[in-house]
């Protein structure tokens, strides 16, 4: 008789983004957007025990970091930290340059992204999201691509 074995899950599910946040320096959430099931009950202690584990790391210490039961890659970008929960097996590299990318996008809409922009205009900064991420997967990277349903929603509107 064979041992039995548990049953492992697919590549697609072991390798994902968890959930995506944007935050200032003072630790209020800008943006946040989960891609496995977390209660909100549990997402405003999540958030503030991530944010508070990012913001106390000093500036020339990696951005790789362990946390939990699963791994955290953040960048800052002026005042704005963006911090990624991913899972054990995912490539903290890509995410890394996923996050750059996202900046890049943002700038490119918004000529100069601020945290303004994104606080005023949070649908739109979903939608960009959205195009980028699904289901806790990268999609697409190319930034026209990305941008393409915002230019369109934008004409509708102008005309």
């Amino acid at each position: 008789m064979e041992p039995s074995r548990l049953k492992e899950r697919p590549a697609a599910d072991r390798r994902m983004i968890k959930f995506v946040l944007m935050v200032n320096r003072q630790g209020q959430t800008r943006l946040s957007r989960y891609y496995h099931s977390v209660e909100l009950s549990r997402r405003a202690a999540l958030e503030a025990d991530v944010v508070r584990y990012c913001l106390s790391r000093k500036k020339d210490q990696c951005s790789f970091v362990e946390y939990k039961d699963f791994k955290l890659v953040y960048r800052q970008y002026a005042a704005l930290y963006i911090v990624v929960g991913i899972t054990d097996s995912e490539n903290e590299l890509s995410i890394y340059e996923l996050v750059h990318n996202f900046v890049e996008v943002l700038d490119k809409y918004f000529s100069r992204v601020s945290e303004l922009d994104i606080m005023f205009n949070l649908d739109r900064v979903h939608i960009i999201l959205d195009e980028m991420i699904q289901n806790g997967h990268i999609v697409e990277t190319n930034k026209s691509r990305i941008l393409a349903p915002l230019t369109a929603i934008d004409k509708m509107v102008e005309s």
